[in-house]
């Protein structure tokens, strides 16, 4: 090859390679451009993100005071329609924040209710009235000198037979005395049907007793009330002295004997 060739050949590879080098910085330079572009185009998005967060703070805001100023059903906390379309949070509080005071006085008021109607339902068992009861005297073996007496609820509602009966047999001005031993923990309470029973010692036993008579008819009282009934003694009279006394009610008729 010719010394003219070889330098033409060697410019040839120089010009390709400067043009290859040209290429390759207008490639960098586009590529810079587009990152530039990205980046605007990045910080537009950041701009534009700011301004929707920032519309949806106003809009939960104004959500939220619509919740706080009395929304009824509570749509802008509950539904969450309000967070959706201007801020959860501002929406949220106020919706839930009238719902809860809602529930908190609609408690109130139904605990008060509630205590109200309780008070009057047990206010409602009064005492039992002797003219609306079956009352009756029954002798028994065991003990003896023992009178069982039973009381009948007829009034169609439930009562209370409280403390003890007052008795008067015949023409005695004084009540029989109560045994304190028998007072049960609660008062005797009846449904219509139900009996109470309380145990009478008629004399003792063992004849220590004084001023015995022949009494034929027993009237019974309801402790702390003025009305009365007068029943028949069995067998046509029974002897009666000091030593008579009455056990507080009862619920069975064999707790009613025990003293």
């Amino acid at each position: 090859m010719s010394h003219s060739t070889a330098f033409l050949a060697r410019h040839a590879r120089t010009i390709r390679s400067v043009a290859a080098g040209l290429t390759v910085v207008a490639a960098g330079l586009t590529l810079t451009a587009c990152g530039d572009n990205d980046g605007t185009g990045a910080k537009s998005s950041g701009q534009a993100q700011s301004s929707a967060t920032a519309q949806a703070d106003q809009g939960g805001a104004d959500a939220g005071a619509r919740g706080e100023g009395g929304s009824d059903n509570g749509t802008g906390g509950d539904n969450g329609t309000g967070g959706a379309k201007g801020g959860a949070q501002g929406s949220g509080t106020g919706g839930a924040q009238d719902t809860e005071e809602k529930a908190g006085k609609n408690g109130g008021v139904a605990e008060q209710n509630s205590g109200g109607s309780g008070s009057e339902a047990a206010q409602e068992i009064g005492a039992c009235d002797v003219n609306k009861a079956a009352v009756s005297v029954a002798s028994v073996k065991q003990p003896v000198n023992h009178l069982l007496l039973k009381f009948t609820n007829r009034a169609g509602v439930d009562c209370n037979v409280p403390y003890y009966p007052v008795l008067r047999f015949g023409d005695g001005q004084s009540a029989t005395p109560a045994i304190e031993d028998s007072k049960p923990q609660a008062v005797v309470t009846l449904a219509p049907g139900e009996s109470a029973y309380a145990g009478i010692t008629t004399s003792s036993a063992d004849g220590s007793g004084s001023g015995g008579t022949e009494e034929s008819e027993l009237e019974v009282f309801l402790k702390g009330y003025d009305y009365s009934t007068t029943v028949n003694l069995p067998s046509g009279g029974v002897y009666v002295d000091s030593s008579s006394k009455v056990t507080y009610w009862q619920t069975s008729a064999s707790d009613a004997l025990t003293w």
